[in-house]
């Protein structure tokens, strides 16, 4: 496994790292769940994400218990608040009052003292920026929170809030959880020249494109039995064309060529960029997560980039 710092801090994460959305609490079993995260701390896997609406607070419990076998000290672990957990006016949002309450309700549901890092799921548009960053600077000030990151924010958000952390002397952010694969390349134009420019790392969630990048679908009309797209789980959907099952089908050419598997070439494709600390993964098997980890170790020649920038573009 490799390591990389997160943003400009000392904090050092896995390249590869274990999320736990549309897997952990519901979907898959608890104790599949519990030894793929054994299995991922055993590949020197030590970054672990979650987040609060994640089946409404039951995946924060499933990996909570799943790190007891662990040194609290040796793992990295990330959670997140905004989208809504109750039917309230304040159930959802950034505003002091849903931080400092859902922060609290994510160390039960952990069972931790502390969280590592603690993202602002999105950007909030009705509530100050200068607020949401007191609220968690307060929080790391208490102990219960160590780094802080947001979500999906452009490129002109976490420049606005760099700027208010330093005018108002308050915690930087230093991570932005970013969707970013070979399909869905966004944040390489403004997000990331920024986040460099900031000291804020990525954390890139769907590297695999919810499965399509895996190359185990042939067509958008034959989806395996188990699958997400057969489950329609999550947004596969959006990625699940013919025209991106066809450019996946001359990735794997390159693939078999290196002797490594379509998901690996994808996430040491995505690990290229010196911006990303580490590629969320949400494998729901042990031996997924073998798969997937051994990408840390994958650095693609300069040539194998261009050729697969030519089947991008095309």
């Amino acid at each position: 496994m490799k390591y990389r710092h997160l943003g400009n801090t000392g904090l050092k994460v896995s390249t590869v790292s274990l999320g736990s959305w549309l897997t952990y609490g519901g979907y898959v079993g608890n104790e599949n769940a519990k030894n793929t995260i054994l299995k991922a701390y055993d590949l020197g896997i030590n970054f672990f994400d979650t987040a609060n609406v994640y089946m409404r607070g039951e995946a924060e419990k499933v990996v909570g218990k799943a790190i007891k076998a662990f040194r609290r000290d040796s793992i990295v672990l990330s959670t997140k608040v905004f989208f809504p957990m109750g039917d309230g006016p304040n159930d959802r949002g950034l505003s002091r009052k849903h931080i400092m309450e859902q922060a609290e309700a994510s160390l039960k549901r952990l069972d931790v003292d502390y969280i590592d890092l603690y993202y602002c799921h999105r950007f909030d548009p009705e509530t100050p920026i200068e607020e949401t960053l007191r609220a968690f600077d307060d929080l790391i000030h208490q102990g219960k929170v160590n780094y802080i990151g947001v979500s999906e924010w452009t490129a002109a958000q976490i420049t606005e809030a760099a700027h208010i952390a330093d005018e108002k002397l308050l915690n930087h952010f230093v991570a932005n959880q970013s969707h970013y694969n070979m399909l869905h390349r966004d944040i390489e134009n403004e997000v990331i020249p920024a986040s460099k420019a900031h000291g804020v790392s990525q954390v890139c969630w769907s590297p695999l494109a919810q499965g399509v990048l895996t190359g185990k679908y042939q067509s958008v009309n034959d989806a395996p039995a188990g699958s997400r797209a057969a489950e329609n789980k999550g947004s596969i959907h959006s990625f699940l064309t013919e025209e991106n099952l066809n450019k996946v089908a001359q990735l794997k050419k390159i693939a078999s060529e290196l002797g490594i598997t379509m998901a690996q070439l994808a996430l040491a494709w995505i690990l290229r960029q010196d911006n990303v600390a580490s590629t969320v993964v949400g494998a729901s098997r042990p031996d997924q997560i073998v798969d997937n980890a051994r990408a840390a170790d994958i650095s693609l020649e300069s040539e194998t980039l261009d050729q697969i920038e030519n089947i991008l573009n095309a």
